[in-house]
């Protein structure tokens, strides 16, 4: 396999604006709260007054050892040789959820498709929408604040390792680096 592409999350720059759930919607054409390829998630800790926030946007975790790829029945889902990103053939999912149930990090997400059924979506990187390689992701692109970063995943962790950040744990091995600080 080529170069592992993944991920980088600074949380000391995400202010929860929503703008990278919503380009990735808009680009994909999802309606709105039926799936999430990303979603910005909000950590709290402690009690009042000393109360902490964390927002960190996440999405499918590219993992290097994806559980999604090896349980799935009918090889719908794989890893790309030239970017290591896990990706979907929709024309093989039976929407039997296997890959939601192995994602130690949940993921796949399930559209209702008409007639009845399930068919999963994730992120897939934009590469459905014709990304070239030396291209970002549309979330990416979108964050005003410059939150997100994607590329190889060495030069993900060095920004990671600037900004205090770590590699997500998981047997999985995920492409995700995370910078958080609270709000």
């Amino acid at each position: 396999m080529a170069e592992q592409y993944g991920f980088f999350v600074d949380s000391s720059r995400c202010v929860k604006c929503w703008a990278c759930e919503v380009a990735c919607q808009q680009w994909h054409e999802i309606k709105a709260a039926t799936v999430h390829r990303r979603e910005v998630r909000e950590d709290v800790e402690g009690t009042f007054p000393n109360v902490k926030r964390t927002f960190t946007s996440l999405s499918c975790m590219h993992c290097e050892n994806p559980a999604c790829v090896e349980i799935c029945p009918q090889g719908a889902l794989y890893k790309r040789e030239e970017d290591g990103l896990v990706v979907q053939d929709k024309s093989k999912c039976i929407g039997c959820k296997t890959c939601g149930t192995a994602c130690p990090f949940g993921v796949p997400d399930y559209l209702e498709v008409e007639g009845g059924g399930f068919l999963m979506d994730k992120c897939d990187g934009c590469l459905s929408l014709g990304r070239a390689a030396d291209e970002t992701p549309r979330c990416v692109n979108t964050c005003p604040t410059k939150a997100l970063h994607f590329g190889k995943l060495a030069d993900m962790e060095a920004m990671a390792a600037e900004k205090g950040g770590s590699r997500l744990e998981g047997e999985t091995i995920p492409s995700v680096f995370v910078a958080r600080r609270q709000h």
